[in-house]
């Protein structure tokens, strides 16, 4: 990337997006957000078959850089007359938009920290793996700001209005065991495992059929459509995933009582 501050590595089908500004906690500042919409240009355009992100060094991310001396002045008056965009209508927004419409699965691995946006980011995982340092922190009222990137609308979906309403009232540190028993995320690994636990979950992923894809845009557009069209949904998508090569794979693997050995076609 052209600023160094996300790393991209392919391993095989596997995809690791990196955070990588570990001076700031991975905090997001402009060189990062910049890096990060090339990154995912990137991964768009390959053949990769799932995307893991996690963080640089002792965090995932800290948030957005609220000491970013790369960020050009702010014009309060002119946002006020809605002449300019919010770096949420510019950026984080239509960035974790792209995150939610990617048709291959997607791992988070959660190192230390995951505040602010960052968490909005780490819960953006359809496999959510932390080590057993990590916490999460709905830091906005510490700041006198509002939860951001879409953490108001998962939130409450994943472990309930009340619990969502007490991170974001009391801005607590959440321990990753805690999220664990709540629901927040999938496993919790001493930190060590991290990394290698989050690749074998990918490598998973990777090695399945076509239909992840098609799973994960299921589950996300669950959360907002109504029981009818849910079921439409599903009848529409089993119609695409009935007409790929892996389905028709996995028919001839279980005829043959082998494993089947899908192409992501």
């Amino acid at each position: 990337m052209k600023h160094d501050r996300i790393r991209l590595e392919t391993h095989d089908t596997v995809t690791v997006m990196t955070l990588n500004d570990p001076s700031v906690l991975n905090a997001f500042g402009t060189f990062l957000k910049q890096d990060m919409s090339e990154a995912l240009d990137i991964v768009e355009a390959s053949a990769t078959r799932c995307l893991v992100i996690t963080g640089a060094g002792r965090a995932f991310s800290s948030g957005a850089n609220l000491n970013d001396p790369n960020r050009p002045p702010r014009d309060r008056a002119a946002e006020l007359r809605g002449e300019v965009k919010s770096d949420l209508e510019a950026w984080y927004n239509p960035t974790f938009v792209r995150l939610r419409k990617l048709d291959i699965p997607v791992v988070t691995a959660i190192n230390g920290i995951a505040a602010g946006v960052g968490m909005s980011l780490a819960l953006s995982g359809d496999m959510k793996i932390a080590a057993k340092s990590a916490s999460f922190l709905q830091a906005f009222a510490r700041i006198g700001l509002v939860p951001d990137g879409g953490s108001t609308y998962i939130l409450p979906r994943l472990i309930g209005l009340s619990r969502a309403m007490e991170l974001s009232l009391l801005a607590e540190r959440l321990p990753a065991e805690t999220a664990l028993q709540w629901g927040m995320i999938n496993r919790v690994v001493d930190d060590a495992d991290l990394m290698p636990t989050a690749m074998a979950v990918a490598r998973g992923l990777a090695n399945g059929p076509r239909s992840l894809g098609m799973i994960r845009r299921m589950y996300w557009d669950s959360l907002e459509n109504t029981y009818d069209q849910q079921m439409q949904l599903e009848a529409d998508l089993q119609k695409h995933a009935g007409l790929t090569a892996d389905h028709n794979e996995g028919i001839a693997a279980f005829r043959e009582k082998r494993a089947a050995q899908f192409t992501g076609r």
